[in-house]
């Protein structure tokens, strides 16, 4: 029975010393979602007012642009991939790389090959465990973003769209993401980035009147300052919604894993109470029999 005690004693300090460590983490989630939604609030003005701005010389003008016009013939599609650089965050990285997997799976039955950017260190090690290529991994930072790394993925892909098929470039671009929706829920998405897929506003009525543009100096021209800025708002926007979403699910994860501390913690003092009463039972029997046989020997 002591043996039995000391055991149960054992796995009851261990298991507040992990309820320690998952509570701290847990109130540090949650002091950084609190940042994280204020980033993404803050960009998404910024990024619809980017969109509407080249909706509205994408639709209103006739250039044909490269980032603007689907091409004929696609047959190489790139996926930006967007996970964590930490772990402990429940089905936050699986469920984005399960999303991505569909996506390719998809895209190969189209016929297509699929090329991989990667960020985030549990996308890097999902591919280099499986002995997968990428075309280009970032790492670092994921939990709190900065705009540089998000120019940096926007001038690769861009790069890459460019390039023609013979020197390795791509003909679309998607990113999945997991987009936050409120504490309990965090969405993977996928957004093709290129060719522009722009969905702005509503139809117009019969009767209303058709507005007319002007673009100074030309569309062309604006179309070249607007794009570059629009694939790089879209995929700061993208990082700001991971790192929130990343933030949430592992505030999540570690209140659950919190909570499974306090059960394992009530279930084993329970049964080390139960080992202690049963072995303090056994000494007063041990007793009791040992006095009994002192008077029988008497």
């Amino acid at each position: 029975m002591g043996a039995q005690l000391r055991v149960y004693r054992s796995k009851i300090k261990s298991a507040q010393t992990t309820k320690k460590i998952t509570r701290a983490m847990e109130l540090i989630s949650a002091s950084r979602i609190q940042k994280a939604q204020t980033r993404v609030a803050q960009t998404t003005p910024y990024s619809r007012a980017i969109t509407r701005a080249v909706s509205a010389v994408a639709t209103y003008s006739n250039v044909d642009h490269p980032l603007t016009t689907e091409r004929e013939k696609l047959d190489t599609a790139a996926i930006v991939i967007f996970t964590s650089d930490r772990g402990l965050a429940g089905a936050f990285s699986s469920s984005i790389l399960k999303e991505a997997e569909s996506l390719a799976e998809l895209l190969r039955s189209e016929g297509k090959k699929v090329v991989y950017y990667l960020v985030g260190r549990k996308a890097v090690g999902y591919f280099s465990f499986r002995k997968r290529d990428s075309a280009k991994s970032w790492t670092g930072g994921t939990d709190q973003p900065v705009f540089e790394t998000a120019k940096e993925i926007a001038d690769a892909v861009v790069e890459a769209y460019n390039l023609d098929d013979e020197e390795g470039g791509v003909d679309e671009i998607h990113l999945v993401f997991n987009r936050f929706v409120s504490m309990v829920s965090q969405v993977p998405e996928v957004v093709r980035l290129l060719p522009l897929e722009i969905v702005e506003g509503e139809e117009p009525e019969t009767n209303e009147v058709f507005p007319l543009y002007e673009f100074e100096p030309d569309a062309e021209t604006v179309l070249d300052a607007l794009l570059p800025i629009y694939v790089e708002s879209r995929i700061f926007n993208a990082m700001l919604q991971s790192a929130a979403a990343e933030h949430a699910a592992r505030q999540k994860a570690m209140k659950s894993a919190s909570d499974n501390a306090d059960n394992l913690i009530r279930d084993y003092t329970r049964l080390a109470n139960n080992a202690r009463q049963s072995e303090i039972t056994q000494q007063i029997s041990e007793i009791v029999g040992g006095a009994d046989a002192l008077a029988s020997a008497k």
